[in-house]
């Protein structure tokens, strides 16, 4: 091996659809429609109340505010200033309009998040067979870093890897490796086999893509 091929580094980026059930031992739901099993949806107990608490405590200084007027006494500081400025400026004002942009668009984010699902840390688990006994409402997931955590473990039992990094995302997992003996692409080939059948082992619901780096370690260099 010449100086040239230790110093070339080896990358493959793979989808992992067509190879998930062709290792030996696959079960019968590794060909089932990813679009079968929904994520995890977050409850949102702490932001619904912090959100409701802070709405309650406004409403509740604003009908304070008000009854105090009512009873004849002299309005808030803010609400005289509020009130002011907005009967002064015209609705082209551009604090009016910039205003008016920041609560649309903070009403957008909110409907965002209340739409979206959450628990991005949490990939969903292929639903149990029906022969196996489990009930039908029975959910699995595995968080992202266990995820990555078993990877990169099973990266480690490849010959030739000196360490490696696995980061595990929603559609790709992102896998970095230093060899310090062995051809690159050997041990590219290797790794790229054995992350794709630890892939199919973790039965997640939707596989993401697969995307391995290898390289030469730096005292391999030297």
């Amino acid at each position: 091996m010449n100086a040239d091929q230790k110093m070339r580094q080896s990358t493959s980026a793979s989808a992992y659809g067509a190879r998930a059930g062709t290792g030996a031992g696959s079960g019968a739901g590794d060909g089932e429609p990813p679009g079968r099993v929904r994520r995890f949806w977050s409850e949102r107990r702490v932001p619904a109340g912090i959100v409701a608490l802070i709405i309650a405590a406004m409403s509740g200084l604003l009908l304070y505010d008000v009854a105090a007027v009512r009873s004849g006494r002299r309005a808030l500081r803010w609400r005289d200033w509020l009130a002011d400025e907005l009967a002064s400026r015209p609705l082209d004002d551009a604090w009016m309009m910039a205003g008016a942009a920041l609560l649309a668009a903070l009403g957008v984010w909110m409907v965002i998040l209340a739409m979206a699902p959450g628990l991005r840390g949490l990939l969903p688990m292929r639903a149990p067979e029906p022969e196996s006994g489990a009930g039908a409402d029975v959910r699995a997931g595995i968080d992202r870093t266990s995820a990555g955590l078993v990877l990169r473990d099973r990266a480690m039992e490849v010959p030739g890897v000196r360490s490696a990094r696995v980061d595990v995302g929603r559609r790709r997992i992102r896998a970095r490796a230093l060899a310090h003996f062995r051809d690159l692409d050997e041990v590219r080939a290797d790794l790229d086999t054995a992350l794709h059948e630890g892939i199919r082992q973790l039965g997640l619901a939707r596989p993401p893509a697969l995307s391995v780096h290898v390289r030469r370690s730096a005292k391999s260099k030297g």
